[in-house]
């Protein structure tokens, strides 16, 4: 299997962000937003899913957060979608259940080649960090249509809203891992019996 790395820049009125990946790394992280709790919560998914991710973004942030939080979604799905590549071998299907004290999060995602985004996650406070948490459906809105991944976001229960965010984060991490992983059994098959994805 070639080397599933991409680099993806999106340049607007509004953001100007630079993003690249590598699927197979080792968590290496380097990333500067301007919005601190999405930059912790970047580096979870890094983390967690052992994939390297080095970001950087300028935006309108004299506005609010909104377009640069919309953007590196859509720019993050953007290198998603080149570094799989064609999808043969890989597990497709990911999930993750992941606790933080009294948080809970289940993840799961299928890189089906169809957007679709079901978020339940009622967050206990309307910021965190100085972050509107109204953004983060604006991130994994923009990531689903662009990676062309169905992705199911729950919390289960919590009660602090960054242990809600932080679990939602790394599950999603852990379940990026897993439907990215290659299968040995696969051989080079596309998983589906549509022979494509």
């Amino acid at each position: 299997m070639s080397d599933r790395i991409a680099s993806v820049e999106r340049n607007t009125l509004e953001t100007q962000i630079k993003v690249s990946i590598n699927l197979d790394g080792t968590g290496k992280f380097s990333c500067v937003t301007g919005v601190p709790f999405l930059d912790h919560m970047l580096e979870q998914v890094a983390r967690h899913g052992l994939i390297d991710l080095d970001i950087h973004a300028v935006g309108d942030l004299h506005i609010d957060a909104h377009h640069t939080v919309e953007d590196l979604g859509i720019t993050l799905g953007q290198a998603f979608d080149i570094a799989v590549g064609d999808k043969k071998g890989i597990k497709r299907y990911g999930h993750a259940y992941v606790p933080l004290d009294e948080a809970l999060s289940r993840v799961v995602i299928d890189f089906s080649g169809r957007p679709g985004l079901e978020m339940h996650v009622p967050f206990t406070r309307g910021s965190v960090g100085g972050f509107d948490v109204d953004l983060f459906s604006e991130f994994f809105h923009g990531f689903i249509n662009h990676a062309k991944v169905t992705l199911h976001l729950d919390n289960l229960r919590g009660k602090n809203t960054h242990h809600q965010a932080e679990t939602i984060f790394k599950a999603f991490g852990r379940a990026l891992r897993m439907a990215l992983e290659v299968d040995e059994r696969m051989a080079g098959q596309m998983p589906s019996t549509k022979g494509c994805l």
